[in-house]
């Protein structure tokens, strides 16, 4: 005869690595430099010609004081 045991954990609250990734989440999106990736990101390629970016290069140019590249 086979006999099989299973361990079923219930966590009835997220757990600490759910609520630190909740946390790292909410940092990202209130982010000013994230919020202006948005922006840049939803524009048009002509909107941004006009100010000089390529959309290859947005996330280059909104954190180019923090990349040193």
């Amino acid at each position: 005869m086979a006999q099989a045991t299973t361990n079923i954990l219930h966590v009835e609250t997220p757990g600490i690595l759910a609520r630190i990734g909740n946390f790292m989440v909410q940092i990202a999106e209130n982010n000013h430099r994230i919020r202006k990736v948005e922006f840049l990101n939803n524009l048009s390629d002509e909107e941004l010609a006009a100010r000089g970016i390529r959309r290859e290069d947005i996330v280059h140019h909104v954190f180019s004081d923090m990349l040193h590249i």
